[in-house]
């Protein structure tokens, strides 16, 4: 009986001295192994060159195909990465490749980790919401409704075609008492909406717009946009110098902005990481960052993969941020709550 009840619960079963076991094997294979501090040198490299393209991506060039802009768009995702080499270096049994792979973990931990905790707080003067609805989403009105549901104070929508528009104006004239379209964005609030004008961002077309909205607690700007599309092609890399240049506009029209309290809600087609949107994200606050929870990818739908929608402010305290369910567009709507400056007007 003694010998049967050993055999189970010792290291022929599956209790926790068969574990331990385990591990001290491993531990002594190791031990013994005097290769550990010569195998996955290569591995060791790699990982090396993770962290200094993590903590250089700044350093990375722009003129051979935007490289750096690519490499900041999915800057989020050489994380990914760090999982990967640590396993090689466990199959290699690399003490070397272990120690290194420490390092790029380390340095996407400094970088992203702060998104990783839950800054979500009560409160809140404004819920704004922003959607790039899809010019060919089969569903206008159904996304319409879908949006209204989230509670936004105001909504800012974008890509929207000639046709669609009366739909969604159809859609939301009860939840939204005023509204204002401007070419391809529109502006939709319970409060009042005053000098509702387009903001030129070199296009020839109008894909952004500016209006006051008067809320209970005071005045403020709120900018919505559409930058221009980037597109990823071999032959010519990461193209966007037209919607760096619109990048540009919108920043010096935010700059010249006469209220100190500003929101700006849309599609910029480039993450808060991205160089070319500095004249845009040296002046204004990512809800997501200061006040979200998680990375708050919004794009594309299907497989989310970078948080190219953008709600910003100044001026304005965020509260909380969050991601909506998916519409019938490419992209997930965003929303986020925010407290009014008192101090400012």
């Amino acid at each position: 009986m003694a010998q049967a009840y050993l055999t189970e619960t010792g290291s022929g079963g599956q209790g926790p001295d068969r574990r331990g076991s385990r591990l001290r094997r491993l531990g002594d294979g190791w031990r013994g192994d005097r290769g550990i501090w010569r195998r996955g040198l290569i591995l060791a490299a790699l990982a090396m060159i993770l962290s200094v393209v993590m903590v250089l991506h700044a350093k990375i060039p722009n003129r051979i195909g935007n490289l750096g802009s690519l490499t900041e768009t999915f800057l989020p995702w050489l994380g990914a990465l760090v999982p990967v080499l640590l396993l090689l270096a466990l199959v290699r049994k690399s003490a070397t490749a272990l120690i290194a792979v420490l390092l790029p973990a380390i340095v996407w931990l400094n970088l992203f980790g702060g998104l990783l905790t839950d800054k979500t707080a009560n409160g809140g003067d404004l819920t704004v919401a922003t959607h790039n609805v899809n010019a060919d989403n089969p569903d206008p009105s159904g996304t319409a409704r879908d949006v209204a549901a989230s509670g936004a104070d105001v909504l800012a929508l974008e890509e929207l075609t000639a046709s669609a528009v009366p739909v969604y104006e159809t859609a939301l004239a009860s939840t939204y008492k005023y509204h204002s379209v401007q070419g391809t964005v529109g502006l939709w609030s319970k409060y009042p909406l005053t000098f509702a004008q387009p903001v030129d961002i070199e296009l020839g077309w109008t894909r952004a717009m500016r209006a006051t909205v008067t809320t209970p607690a005071g005045q403020v700007a709120v900018y919505v946009a559409h930058l221009p599309s980037v597109r990823v092609k071999l032959e010519a890399g990461f193209t966007a110098r037209q919607r760096d240049k619109s990048a540009d506009a919108l920043g010096e029209a935010i700059a010249d902005e006469p209220l100190q309290r500003i929101v700006l809600l849309g599609d910029l087609n480039g993450t808060m990481n991205d160089r070319a949107l500095n004249a845009v994200t040296a002046q204004m606050r990512s809800t997501q960052g200061a006040a979200g929870s998680g990375f708050g990818f919004s794009w594309p739908t299907s497989f989310p993969m970078a948080r190219i929608d953008q709600i910003m402010v100044r001026g304005v305290e965020p509260v909380t941020s969050w991601t909506l369910p998916g519409t019938g567009s490419d992209h997930l709507p965003i929303a986020a709550r925010v407290k009014m400056d008192a101090t400012a007007s």
